[in-house]
């Protein structure tokens, strides 16, 4: 499948663009450094839909045009301006932003550059890898304005480095830059300044040349599985390696090993 560079847009601020069985869902909402409004959530959600139920999507990036921001989080200066009732209403949008990236049926690998913070990073926290650059800043600062990481925040960052340590994290509101943040695992890859998108992008590649049907029950796996008692999580794991033990991508898989190709997936 060949490279599409004009992409798909969703609203003003989203634009999906294909690299062969590889998504790349791109933040451009530049003038804002990403900041997510209303309607920005509501491209989010739309295209994060839309790539759900494209079978042809083996992994998701997630990337930003922003130079010097990946997203700083929820639109402060469109909040500011909104009643208790107008909050409220769109509380439902913004989560649907958040879950609709958590919830892709695919793996996903965030490229992160600049500022990700609060909502932002949350929506890098959403994806199953993050790759950094050594400008990247990320925290969660919710509490310094007044309220708590409403993005997933508080149930993904224990996730990643443990209830202790994000507790200190969440409850000091503080930033930490690209070293500190991959030394804590905040982050899982650093890279050079401005190779953010070019690695990531490299990584899903190499994700995508596997199995369809194994990248999907595999993330399946580990996400049901998270948190659960060793037996019920193995129970997990069993009825995930049957969706993939009798699929055309098995035996594919297993015939192309025994002839020494490469295979060639059907996704089924």
């Amino acid at each position: 499948m060949a490279e599409q560079e004009g992409g798909q847009r969703f609203g003003e601020f989203v634009v999906v663009r294909r690299h062969g069985y590889v998504a790349e869902l791109v933040l451009d909402r530049p003038g804002a450094m990403n900041a997510v409004s209303t309607d920005m959530a509501r491209s989010i959600a739309g295209a994060c839909a839309a790539l759900a139920a494209d079978r042809d999507v083996r992994v998701t990036v997630l990337t930003s045009t922003h130079e010097r921001a990946f997203c700083v989080g929820a639109d402060l200066k469109e909040r500011n301006s909104f009643s208790d009732a107008d909050l409220l209403r769109q509380r439902p949008l913004s989560r649907a932003a958040y879950t609709g990236v958590l919830e892709l049926p695919m793996p996903t690998v965030a490229a992160v550059h600049g500022f990700a913070l609060g909502g932002g990073f949350e929506l890098a926290l959403s994806c199953d890898v993050i790759v950094a650059d050594r400008t990247a800043v990320v925290g969660l600062p919710e509490v310094s304005v007044g309220v708590i990481p409403g993005g997933g925040g508080t149930q993904l960052l224990p996730r990643r480095v443990g209830a202790a340590r994000a507790a200190e994290l969440i409850f000091t509101a503080r930033r930490l830059e690209a070293v500190e943040a991959r030394d804590l695992g905040l982050v899982d890859e650093l890279v050079e300044a401005g190779q953010d998108r070019t690695q990531a992008l490299a990584l899903a590649s190499r994700m995508a040349a596997n199995s369809p049907v194994g990248l999907r029950a595999a993330k399946r796996a580990l996400r049901l599985g998270h948190g659960l008692d060793l037996r019920t999580g193995l129970d997990v794991e069993d009825a995930a390696w049957r969706a993939t033990a009798f699929s055309g991508d098995r035996a594919e898989g297993v015939a192309a090993f025994n002839e020494k190709r490469v295979p060639e997936w059907p996704g089924e």
